[in-house]
């Protein structure tokens, strides 16, 4: 049985982005809420406040007020796809987003990272990792709060997640 097609949501972007966090499809949660990354056990949020040293904020809209300060767009690979539940792994028929225009829409778009192994190797298919000259693209370890044999602590995820100031 092929479930709904899902649709995800329109991007996060404030004046002139320098970074953009590319996701692979939203959670259920995610979905739910219309809120990028929903799910409270998402570390991204967390990652994000730490790697500025701030306190946590609760409030969406302050969320998205502090990654636009920051010169940080989101925004996710896929525009469309099925998928029963919110796992990468169970992401049929996808279709992309309009990752291309929106760089360059965006100028001063320095470093596309992308959250996860799923938004890399679909950014890789869709538009390929050398075809937007003067934007770098990296693959960051998921924010995900799905265990794996792969996915890393807290700790981890933000050692790795620090290289993205290197883009401010």
């Amino acid at each position: 049985m092929l479930v709904e097609r899902i649709f995800g949501l329109e991007p996060i972007v404030g004046e002139d982005p320098r970074i953009l966090i590319l996701g692979s499809m939203p959670s259920v949660e995610s979905l739910r809420k219309q809120e990028y990354y929903g799910n409270q056990r998402n570390h991204f949020w967390k990652i994000m406040f730490m790697l500025f040293d701030s306190h946590e904020l609760t409030d969406y809209k302050d969320k998205i007020a502090f990654v636009k300060e920051r010169k940080i767009a989101l925004w996710d690979v896929l525009y469309s796809c099925h998928r029963e539940g919110s796992l990468d792994s169970s992401i049929k028929n996808e279709e992309p987003n309009e990752i291309e225009a929106f760089v360059k829409n965006h100028p001063n778009l320095r470093l596309i990272a992308c959250n996860g192994t799923k938004s890399y190797k679909s950014y890789q298919k869709y538009i390929g990792l050398h075809r937007l000259p003067g934007v770098e693209v990296i693959k960051l370890p998921s924010t995900s709060p799905v265990p794996g044999k792969y996915n890393k602590t807290l700790e981890g995820k933000l050692q790795e997640w620090k290289i993205i100031k290197d883009y401010l």
